[in-house]
C-alpha cells in the first residue's frame, strides 16, 4: 500500500519510496541480546529520572549500531515534549551533518499532561528514530520516507527488543 502523498513525489523519489516500501523486516544483529538494556530503560522511566533513561537509551542505541556496523547516533531524552497546534513531537532524528554525529532526540514526558510517557510507547519512538538512521546508513537509503516497509521495520525491531525485555523479566522455565 502506497500512502497519500507518493503520487505527489518526483520519480526519483518515488523510486526511494518504493526500495524503503519493499524492506519489511528489521531483526537484531546476530548475538546481540539487549533485554537487560531495555529493562534499565523501563526502570528509569518508572522512576522518572531522565538522566538514568538518556544512559539507557545510549546503550541500547550503541549497541544497536554496533551490531549492525553502521556509524554511532548520539542519543538526548530531553524532559516535555514540545507541542504546537498540530499536535507534539515524540522524537527527532538528526542525520549527521558536517561531521556532526547524527542526533535521537526523544521526549520522556507528554506536552499537554506532563505525564511520562508510556514505556512501550517511548521504546517504539525510540526505535522509530534509529529506523531513520538504519534507512541511510544500512540501506543506503537516500532519504527516508514514512512507508508501510518502515513501519513494519520499525515494529518487527521494536518487537524483538521487547521480546527480549519480556524474556529477561520472566523467570527460566523447568
Amino acid at each position: 500500500m502506497r500512502f497519500a502523498y507518493f503520487d505527489k513525489l518526483s520519480r526519483t523519489r518515488q523510486r526511494i519510496y518504493l526500495r524503503s516500501d519493499a524492506i519489511e523486516s528489521l531483526g537484531l544483529p546476530p548475538g546481540i541480546e539487549l533485554g537487560g538494556v531495555v529493562a534499565r530503560i523501563a526502570a528509569g522511566l518508572r522512576a522518572e529520572e531522565r538522566t538514568a533513561v538518556q544512559a539507557g537509551c545510549q546503550a541500547l542505541i550503541s549497541a544497536l549500531a554496533r551490531g549492525y556496523h553502521v556509524p554511532p547516533v548520539r542519543v538526548r531524552v530531553l524532559a516535555r515534549r514540545p507541542a504546537d497546534g498540530y499536535g507534539e513531537l515524540h522524537g527527532l532524528y538528526e542525520p549527521e551533518d558536517a561531521g556532526e554525529t547524527a542526533r535521537i532526540t526523544v521526549w520522556m514526558r507528554t506536552a499537554q499532561k506532563k505525564q511520562v510517557v508510556a514505556f512501550k510507547t517511548f521504546l517504539r519512538t525510540l526505535i522509530h528514530e534509529l529506523c531513520h538512521h538504519l534507512d541511510y546508513e544500512l540501506f543506503a537509503l537516500e532519504e527516508t520516507f514514512h512507508t508501510e516497509g518502515f513501519y513494519k521495520r520499525e515494529s518487527s525491531l521494536a518487537g524483538a527488543l521487547l521480546e527480549q525485555f519480556g524474556a529477561q523479566a520472566s523467570p527460566p522455565g523447568p
